[in-house]
């Protein structure tokens, strides 16, 4: 068991969280005095064990996303880390520093069917099938390439969804309607699914850990806003559905087949 906190640390629990150990190889990691808090902290929010690549799994091996620093990745069971983050932008910097060996601000990473990683940066949308060699823009199609949730398929390849944010200075959804895009080949395009979803002007927006799917034979994909609304969707389906209203702002979305 993992868990990653503010300021950039991640820990380990080895008895079914009865007992956390920290993990020095990224504690004591020399880049450590360079990273620096987003707008929502100095956060270690992803961590994805057991895959560095869509090669194959290794249980040695992790990846984890924070905000800011970026993506890093182990190969070594938590002893030594390297920087992933080629071809990410960090458009906070200076123009001739804006592709640097680390010090994204990653939003968000999620690994689809086939291996394959999904990034939603501060600016810019990002695929890759091995984080180490680089990633590639998938932002086209979409009204924004600013958000925070990123929800792959868990059992078909190169499908994704996108909850796009107008900007880093404006945390709207675009045109000030709330709507989710979804990609079935890897980012090449995308499609909006907004059925279902509320048709008047919403001002709010679906942050980091808002959105999920519950992995089921027919998945369903779920997301919540910080107005406190949570809306469903069964693969296949074209609308969504409105799961619950009028909650305190929506933080966390996880869900689970029974």
């Amino acid at each position: 068991m993992y868990a990653g906190v503010e300021p950039h640390a991640l820990f380990r629990s080895s008895d079914g969280g009865e007992s956390f150990q920290l993990v020095r190889g990224l504690w004591d990691h020399p880049h450590r005095a360079n990273w620096f808090p987003g707008a929502g902290g100095a956060c270690l929010h992803t961590v994805i064990p057991g895959r560095i690549s869509a090669a194959g799994t290794d249980p040695r091996s992790m990846t984890v996303a924070m905000s800011t620093g970026g993506v890093y990745q182990s190969r070594d069971d938590g002893v030594s880390w390297q920087p992933a983050n080629a071809g990410i932008s960090a458009g906070f910097f200076p123009e001739d520093q804006q592709y640097p060996e680390y010090g994204q601000c990653v939003h968000k990473i999620a690994v689809d069917a086939a291996g394959d990683f999904y990034l939603q940066n501060h600016h810019g949308v990002y695929r890759t099938s091995d984080p180490a060699a680089g990633w590639t823009s998938i932002a086209d199609g979409l009204p924004s390439d600013f958000g925070f949730a990123m929800v792959t398929h868990p059992h078909t390849p190169a499908t994704a969804f996108n909850f796009s944010v107008v900007s880093q200075g404006v945390h709207l959804p675009p045109h000030n309607h709330l709507q989710a895009h979804r990609t079935d080949d890897g980012g090449a395009s995308w499609h909006a699914i907004t059925d279902g979803l509320p048709t008047d002007p919403y001002y709010s927006i679906v942050l980091r850990d808002a959105a999920c799917t519950d992995g089921a034979s027919t998945p369903g994909f779920y997301f919540g806003t910080r107005s406190g609304d949570v809306f469903s969707l069964v693969d296949g389906d074209t609308s969504w559905t409105t799961v619950a209203q009028h909650l305190p702002d929506v933080l966390c979305v996880r869900a689970v087949e029974v």
